[in-house]
């Protein structure tokens, strides 16, 4: 593992495995922009049934919810290299076959559905994969830094690159985005392979152990640290009101301000913008309050955030507010992210960050539920208020882990301020 000294900041040196690393995740979320732009669009040419097209979102989420944390349990069990880079590459040639069915025009709607289904469970194990695997790549200490750089490169890659790339491969065909992505997804494989981390050290698993117990283990670990605790149920709280605002914002932006799809688009690019400037400034925020701190202080910014979105009928005020929402939005997740790699024990990294994982995802469509039935009975601006009633609860779940009963796991990176209670 190799780190430089970047400011009085320990930040990831690019050599070492962390590079390729980024590199991976980045072609990843690339590709991803493609094929998550192109699957409603087919799914609409494919069947006139909303109820249909909507199954091929609801699969996206499904697969966490059943699979979270069964995909933990086995990251932890396995090389997490080589199930990175074996999933990628059955993602990479199932979006191949998808591709080359649609230019045949073979496509179906339970295709597409079941495609959305197999993609995201690969993804259970892959994503949870990943998040064991970096601190293997990294020292401990610039964790927070490698997060910030992998988030802040998926964000560019997913919003300024592949974003405006999907219209123009579409117009070459339907299945020019899937193969696009086929080839993203081998890429990534091929990079993830030709890290060199050796296997994980682990102890031998006790004889009768089981998938079910070790999952058991995990939750109890996390339930045991009163920091770990703060942060899961800050992260499944403030995932219900994300939910509630990314369902809702276009009839909060089109309907209550009337700025139509032109004042929906650049209060989708202000957030998009803010989270790249939240990834830049996160080391130096963090330097300045520490990273429980951060952490505290984006909760409470975006709940302020919020509450302009819902009572400012101004679409200057809005805009402005998005931005800032996904500057803190970054700095939220790089941090909560980071502290929970460091207070977790290595060999329940996986199982602990799946379970972080299935409650944001099981929180998305529960808050878009909320709030397209608060709109409905209370107004357009009505669920940005609401996602600002779930931020609150969110901001007093993470108070108690400001002084954590369980000393950390590995040593402090010197921005952490979550030290333990004597």
């Amino acid at each position: 593992m190799t780190t430089v000294d970047a400011g009085g900041a320990v930040a990831p040196a690019w050599r070492g495995g962390f590079g390729r690393l980024w590199s991976a995740a980045v072609l990843s979320g690339f590709g991803d922009a493609l094929r998550t732009a192109a699957l409603p669009l087919l799914a609409v040419e494919l069947t006139g049934e909303p109820l249909l097209v909507a199954s091929v979102t609801a699969c996206g989420y499904l697969p966490w919810i059943l699979f979270g944390l069964l995909g933990g349990a086995v990251a932890d069990r396995v090389d997490q290299r080589r199930a990175m880079w074996a999933v990628d590459t059955v993602r990479g040639l199932l979006v191949a076959g998808f591709a080359l069915a649609v230019a045949l025009g073979q496509a179906s709607i339970w295709l597409l559905v079941a495609l959305a289904f197999a993609l995201t469970t690969l993804q259970t194990l892959f994503d949870n994969a990943a998040t064991a695997l970096l601190p293997a790549l990294v020292d401990h200490e610039a964790l927070g830094s490698a997060n910030a750089r992998l988030m802040t490169g998926q964000r560019v890659a997913s919003g300024l690159l592949g974003a405006p790339a999907a219209p123009l491969l579409l117009a070459a065909g339907t299945a020019a985005p899937f193969a696009a992505d086929a080839v993203t997804f081998l890429a990534a494989a091929a990079l993830v392979a030709s890290l060199r981390t050796g296997p994980p050290a682990r102890k031998a698993r006790p004889s009768g152990s089981t998938l079910r117990r070790e999952i058991a283990q995990g939750l109890r670990a996390l339930g045991r640290d009163r920091a770990l605790r703060g942060l899961c149920a800050a992260t499944a709280l403030c995932n219900i009101g994300v939910g509630a605002l990314i369902a809702t914002l276009v009839v909060l932006v089109t309907g209550w301000l009337g700025a139509g799809d032109a004042g929906y688009a650049v209060a989708v690019t202000a957030y998009a913008a803010g989270g790249l400037a939240g990834g830049a400034a996160n080391r130096w925020l963090v330097g300045r309050l520490g990273r429980v701190r951060a952490v505290l202080a984006a909760g409470c910014v975006q709940t302020a955030a919020l509450v302009v979105m819902g009572s400012v009928r101004s679409l200057a005020a809005l805009v402005a507010a998005m931005g800032v929402f996904g500057f803190m939005g970054m700095v939220w997740n790089v941090n909560t992210t980071t502290l929970m790699q460091q207070r977790t024990p290595a060999g329940l990294l996986g199982r602990v960050g799946s379970a972080f994982r299935t409650l944001a995802v099981a929180g998305a469509p529960l808050g878009a539920l909320l709030g397209g039935a608060v709109a409905t009975a209370w107004g357009r601006n009505t669920p940005a208020l609401l996602a600002a009633a779930f931020f609150v609860l969110s901001v007093a779940a993470l108070i108690p882990g400001r002084k954590p009963d369980v000393p950390i796991v590995v040593p402090d990176d010197g921005a952490t301020t979550a030290r333990a209670a004597r």
